[in-house]
């Protein structure tokens, strides 16, 4: 976990800071640890970052004399136009559009590569995650549990594998409603191979995510480890067909150790695929469910409304005086936080509550380099 809620810098402090973490995190050798190191040394404060100070910090010689280079010579990777160019967009953990309840997380990602829509980040959240070969039972319940849920305004959040993740991520956008794919690669690796159009149409509808920088050599380690960032980023977890020993009870375990409720669908108790949701249910680590509405009622005072994909019509959402004003300035003209906040002269807090609600009302949009626009 990162306390940041105290931090209080300007906002070429803020820049400086966000900039040491990119290239530090994107250094090759540099881990989670290091950068943490780094922090709590107060190195990303510093105007200038040398390499012995980032030895001090507990940083290896090789390791803290290229990020040391990168820091200085504001090093851009190869791959940022393209990535840019796609729609890409970096965001670390002092941005506003990093989610709350990830900073809540041990070891939360320092940045994370975004591509599609940021707005869904606001969330609420929920993910759902299980077999790569589910039955037919599993697949229907996939289906079933991600429509009911993302069309009453929940995101639905898995790991774009084969089975029950893409069975979710597809279920959620044809009900109209958003997802969110965290990767096991980086962002532009595809894994499956054969999920590219599933890929392409959750770029398009939804939002990818991954903490691995581009080039990063792909290690089966690697999908453990974005497992913490899904049930990071939810509410709750639910679990459909998993084996015994299967990775989603590795994100049911994460999700618990977060104090995240976790949920399981009961199978046949002579199908080896439902071992694991039965040893949930009967050890009493996660809630049994059979439908999307007991899950929802349990977060029913956080559910929003997302704009359904579909060509039914809907009712205006009505805006609050606050949410008005601001919806005026960024009419005008596109605008940053920063520049919303002084026009405003509103709280900042207040300020991003108002504009995460203008974001799920559909009437204005994050863009790259942290614009709003009006839609």
């Amino acid at each position: 976990m990162i306390e940041l809620s105290e931090l209080e810098m300007n906002g070429e402090q803020r820049e400086r800071a966000r900039a040491f973490l990119i290239r530090m995190h994107e250094t090759p050798g540099i881990g989670w640890q290091s950068v943490n190191r780094a922090v709590q040394a107060g190195c990303w404060f510093r105007n200038q970052v040398t390499t012995e100070q980032l030895e001090r910090a507990g940083i290896r010689n090789q390791y803290a004399g290229e990020a040391a280079k990168r820091i200085a010579d504001s090093y851009t990777p190869g791959w940022e136009a393209e990535f840019k160019a796609r729609g890409g967009t970096r965001i670390t953990v002092l941005d506003a559009e990093y989610p709350e309840l990830l900073k809540q997380i041990p070891q939360p990602p320092w940045v994370l590569y975004a591509i599609g829509r940021l707005e869904l980040l606001s969330g609420p959240c929920l993910s759902i995650v299980g077999t790569r070969g589910p039955t037919a039972y599993g697949k229907q319940s996939a289906s079933k549990f991600s429509a009911e849920l993302a069309s009453i305004g929940y995101v639905i959040v898995s790991g774009m594998a084969k089975g029950i993740d893409g069975i979710s991520h597809l279920a959620a956008m044809d009900s109209g409603g958003g997802t969110i794919a965290v990767l096991g690669t980086p962002i532009d690796t595809v894994y499956p191979p054969d999920h590219r159009a599933l890929y392409r149409r959750i770029a398009n509808d939804g939002l990818l995510l991954s903490e691995f920088p581009i080039g990063t050599p792909v290690k089966p380690g690697m999908f453990p480890q974005r497992n913490r960032i899904i049930a990071g980023l939810s509410l709750g977890t639910l679990v459909i067909e998993a084996a015994a020993g299967s990775g989603s009870l590795i994100t049911a375990d994460q999700a618990l150790e977060m104090n995240r409720e976790v949920y399981a669908v009961p199978g046949p108790v002579n199908s080896p695929k439902s071992a694991g949701c039965n040893g949930l249910i009967r050890e009493g680590r996660a809630q049994l469910v059979t439908g999307g509405e007991q899950i929802a009622e349990d977060f029913r005072h956080l559910a929003k409304p997302l704009q359904a994909q579909s060509s039914k019509l809907e009712v205006e959402p009505e805006l609050t005086a606050d949410e008005q004003r601001i919806f005026s300035f960024i009419q005008e003209e596109p605008r940053s936080a920063d520049r919303l906040y002084e026009a405003s002269d509103m709280a900042f807090g207040l300020l991003q509550t108002v504009l995460i609600n203008l974001c799920l009302k559909r009437k204005i949009e994050l863009h790259n380099g942290s614009i709003y626009m009006a839609l």
